[in-house]
């Protein structure tokens, strides 16, 4: 895994596909992943060193400001991220289950990393703006106060940005609910 991971997030394609463009012109990175995602908006998420992935995501940025729904970049991102993204984290003993909800793609990945450094959590599943009107929402299970805590923080981070949209935490979900989940 490369020590940085970078997104933007445009508001069109166009613009979208020539950010990401930009962005491995500009840096030595790599595309984890880019795609469109509703409502029309276009995501480019990159890998590698720290510096050139903040040099590649600022290239990008400055190209058309005005069309950036979001960005970030992320060193030394939590290991759960990646599975998260494509629901692949195996969870063997769930217990409470915090959900969070954004406003934007970048801003569940910024809320996801926060929230599974903060306390000792497992990532379940990133929904990145798939079919959400570009909402984009998490799951993560751990004992109460820990997700209480990571859910926390998560949301103070996305909270700032305003991206924040909404949260809960159930403390004992039923097992029927678990298994539409997992």
């Amino acid at each position: 895994m490369a020590k940085a991971i970078g997104m933007v997030e445009y508001a069109t394609v166009s613009l979208g596909v020539t950010a990401c463009d930009t962005m491995v012109k500009t840096a030595e990175v790599d595309i984890i992943e880019a795609q469109v995602v509703c409502p029309g908006k276009y995501i480019a998420i990159i890998t590698g060193e720290l510096s050139a992935v903040r040099a590649a995501v600022d290239s990008a940025t400055a190209r058309c400001p005005e069309k950036v729904v979001d960005t970030f970049v992320l060193g030394n991102p939590h290991q759960d991220i990646f599975p998260a993204i494509y629901g692949a984290n195996e969870v063997e003993n769930p217990k409470a289950l915090g959900i969070l909800e954004t406003y934007s793609a970048a801003s569940i990945i910024r809320a996801a990393d926060n929230a599974a450094k903060t306390a000792d959590v497992k990532l379940i599943e990133l929904r990145i703006a798939k079919g959400m009107c570009g909402k984009s929402y998490l799951f993560l299970t751990g004992e109460v106060a820990a997700v209480e805590a990571a859910i926390d923080r998560a949301k103070q981070g996305e909270s700032d940005s305003a991206m924040f949209l909404d949260s809960s935490v159930i403390a004992n979900p039923d097992k029927k609910l678990w298994k539409n989940i997992l």
